[in-house]
Order: structure tokens, then sequence, then C-alpha cells
């Protein structure tokens, strides 16, 4: 069966990585307690705006942001089903889903499952 990846991009202010950081490995514990095989969240370092596209402009980065990168890797499409119906219901991340809380623009963030079509270990 073939693995199953929920991947991420995220405008994140830079005075806010700290928080951010401490917020997803605060998440990711809860994931991989959950069953994800792997989490893994990275900050843009050589990144730059496109012609047509790029990370910056798929998040409309502003001044004083950095990209975040992130995936969640699972065995399945339907074990990350199990395992996102368990997360979503998970006491501690109640704050993380309050919008007004969380240190950075959820409505600039995008997301989205796929499955892994080549993998090369």
């Amino acid at each position: 069966m073939a693995r199953y990846v929920d991947g991420f991009v995220v405008p994140v202010p830079k005075k806010n990585v700290a928080a951010y950081v401490k917020m997803a490995r605060k998440a990711g514990k809860i994931w991989r307690e959950h069953g994800a095989l792997e989490y893994v969240e990275c900050v843009a370092d050589d990144v730059k705006p496109g012609k047509l596209t790029s990370f910056p402009q798929s998040v409309k980065l502003k001044k004083g942001e950095v990209v975040f990168f992130s995936w969640i890797v699972y065995k399945s499409r339907a074990q990350r089903d199990r395992i996102m119906a368990k997360v979503m219901k998970d006491p501690r991340l109640e704050d993380m889903m309050d919008l007004t809380k969380i240190p950075f623009d959820a409505k600039r963030m995008f997301f989205g499952g796929f499955k892994v079509a080549v993998e090369l270990s």
C-alpha cells in the first residue's frame, strides 16, 4: 500500500517564528501519537519570487514574513483519514483551532493530500 502525504505551505511573520515552531512541535507530537509516520516543518532558506509562481507568491508573502513548507506522512489515505479524525478531536489542539490565537495568517495557508508517486530512499 502506497504512503500518503498531507502538504502545507504557510506564511509566518518573522516575529512569530519561535511561537510557530513551538506550536508545530506540539502539533507534531500529537500527530505522531495518533499514528503519523513523519511530521516535518521546514522554514524557507533559498526561496525567491518567481516570474509566474513561487512559494512566496503562493501565499502572497508580505514584508517581514517567511514561508514554511511542511508535510505529514501516513501509511495510507485510510490511515490519514483515521488519524486526522482523532487529531481534530484532541483537546490539546483546541487552542490551535482558534484562528485568532495562532501565530500565522491561516487564510493564506494552503494544503492538500497527495498519493506518493515516486519514493526513493
